[in-house]
């Protein structure tokens, strides 16, 4: 099935509104994470480290809230176009609508299941388009780099830390 010229014209106009939306609610700039962020990010984080994380609940929040902040700090310490790339993404993933239509999350974030949103992470890394795994790749980077980037989190993987005299 191949959509018509003025599907694809629809189509693309739909999609330059919902991202202009999107850009507007997250202006570029070093700024803060929102609340519906850190929510959206927590619930990826949470599925990205599932085979990490510790099952006891009170300290696997507490794990993944700390590996939010990373992605926060990492996130500010990037270029005004990056953030404001990464803006136009976590304000997709936080509108109701675009979470539904391009995650498949009906849910919100803090609802979602592990198994619900590892079923989107990996529907966006083995996606035919590339914009979707370039997104897939950018949450996956920011999440293993805040967790892996912790010295804490290095005795899970045998890691005895950078060479010490070097640096």
């Amino acid at each position: 099935m191949t959509p018509g010229r003025r599907q694809f014209i629809r189509t693309g106009l739909a999609g330059s509104v919902l991202l202009s939306f999107a850009g507007w609610l997250n202006a570029a700039g070093a700024r803060r994470l929102s609340a519906a962020e850190r929510e959206m990010l927590g619930a990826v984080v949470n599925a990205m480290l599932a085979g990490v994380l510790p099952s006891q609940d009170p300290e696997r929040r507490r794990l993944v809230a700390l590996t939010v902040d990373g992605v926060a700090t990492a996130v500010a310490g990037l270029s005004a176009a990056t953030q404001k790339e990464l803006g136009e993404l976590f304000g997709l993933l936080v509108i109701a609508p675009a979470r539904l239509v391009l995650a498949g999350v009906g849910k919100p974030w803090r609802e979602a299941s592990v198994d619900e949103v590892s079923e989107f992470l990996e529907s966006w890394r083995s996606s035919r388009l590339k914009l979707l795994q370039t997104a897939y790749g950018a949450l996956h980077d920011l999440s293993f780099g805040a967790w892996y980037g912790r010295p804490d989190s290095w005795q899970a993987i045998a890691y005895p830390g950078p060479p010490k005299g070097y640096f």
